[in-house]
C-alpha cells in the first residue's frame, strides 16, 4: 500500500474517532509499503540535496507529522498503525508507546525466544541493533502512525541514513537473526495475539 494512501486512510479514521457519534476503541491497520524514507517533525536537517539522493535510490521521501527522526519503510516490514482513542484506554502517550514496545518485546521473546529489550531510545532492540522502530502522533487523544517490525526487510536501505538519528547503532531483522526467511505473514498471527494482550482487554 502506498504511504500516501495509507496516511489518508489514517487521517480519515482518526477524524472519525474524534466525533461523538463514533463509540469505538479504534482501528488497527496492518500494511507493507513500497520503499519510502520518512522523517518526523524533529528532523530539520534534511535538505533537498539529501532528499534527492535518497529518491535516486528508488525510494520515496516523505515528511510527516509523527514523532522521531528518519527511518525506512519497505517490503518485509510488518507495519502497524493503531488508530486508537486513548480515552478508552489510558490517556497517556507514554503509556501508549510503552505498550507498543511491550507488544513487540513479548512477541520477540515469547514467540521467538530472543532477548529483546527496550531502552531510553524508543523502539525494540536486540543487543545494539534495532528490530522495531516506533514513531507516533496523538491529537485529541487519538493516535496515528505506529511501528515497523523488520521481518525479512532488505536492510541495505538503512545504510544510506542514520536510522532514528542514533549514531553507532545498527538494525536487524528476524530473518537476519535466524538466517532463514521469516515473512510478514509468518509473524502476523503472533503480532495480533500480543497486540490484543497489550490493548484489547484494557479498553472498553
Amino acid at each position: 500500500m502506498s504511504y500516501d494512501s495509507c496516511l489518508e486512510l489514517q487521517n480519515h479514521l482518526s477524524e472519525s474517532l474524534k466525533t461523538k457519534t463514533i463509540n469505538k476503541c479504534g482501528y488497527l491497520l496492518i500494511v507493507e509499503h513500497k520503499p519510502v524514507y520518512t522523517v518526523g517533525i524533529r528532523q530539520k536537517d534534511y535538505n533537498s540535496i539529501l532528499e534527492d539522493n535518497l529518491i535516486k535510490l528508488g525510494a520515496e521521501f516523505k515528511r510527516t507529522n509523527r514523532g522521531g527522526l528518519i527511518t525506512f519503510h519497505g517490503p518485509g516490514q510488518l507495519i502497524a498503525y493503531p488508530i486508537l482513542n486513548l480515552k478508552k484506554f489510558n490517556p497517556s502517550i507514554r503509556w501508549y508507546v510503552a505498550n507498543l514496545e511491550t507488544t513487540i518485546k513479548n512477541l520477540c521473546n515469547e514467540t521467538y525466544g530472543l532477548n529483546a529489550t527496550t531502552t531510553s531510545d524508543t523502539g525494540v532492540w536486540i543487543d545494539n541493533h534495532k528490530i522495531c522502530a516506533i514513531g507516533v502522533r496523538c491529537s485529541r487523544y487519538v493516535t496515528t502512525h505506529g511501528l515497523a517490525l523488520n521481518c525479512n526487510t532488505d536492510l541495505s536501505w538503512f545504510k544510506h541514513i542514520v536510522p532514528c538519528g542514533l549514531h553507532g547503532k545498527g538494525v536487524t531483522s528476524l530473518s537476519t537473526i535466524f538466517e532463514k526467511n521469516i515473512t510478514v505473514n509468518d509473524v502476523l498471527p503472533y503480532f495480533l495475539q500480543h497486540f490484543c494482550k497489550s490493548f484489547s482487554f484494557i479498553g472498553s
